[in-house]
């Protein structure tokens, strides 16, 4: 039997066991953080989102003293310092983040931060926060 490669099949899987229906192929994509806009959640909170189909990457700035509320959401969470520390209360347990550290989120879990000095982190997101992606979404956490 001859090997096909439909649109969207994994090499090397015979066409007919692939989807029937047409799919493009997925596209890559660049971004750099210096042409994507600052968006102004409060006076200390500014972040730059990046986002595909199942993740979400944002880039997190916080003014020292800059709280979180306490929050919970759909998405797993990584939170990665790469500047400053932060202190978190997550599920009832404190933790203080700092550069270089990174701390994982569950799914569902009521969480909330504290910036402790001036502090830039990337969040990573999945499945995607679609509040976020909303533009109406003026000060969601």
């Amino acid at each position: 039997m001859p090997v096909g490669r439909d649109i969207g099949a994994p090499v090397g899987v015979p066409a007919r066991c692939a989807s029937r229906s047409v799919r493009m192929p997925p596209r890559i994509s660049l971004h750099r953080w210096d042409e994507i806009a600052l968006e102004k959640i409060t006076e200390m909170i500014s972040r730059k989102i990046v986002s595909g189909e199942r993740e979400m990457l944002a880039q997190i700035y916080l003014k020292r003293g800059a709280l979180v509320p306490i929050h919970a959401h759909e998405s797993e969470q990584m939170t990665y310092i790469l500047q400053g520390a932060l202190r978190f209360l997550v599920g009832g347990e404190e933790v203080t983040v700092r550069e270089g550290e990174v701390l994982h989120i569950p799914s569902g879990m009521p969480h909330q931060a504290e910036a402790l000095e001036d502090t830039l982190e990337l969040d990573v997101f999945s499945p995607v926060r679609a509040e976020w992606v909303d533009a109406a979404d003026e000060g969601n956490f």
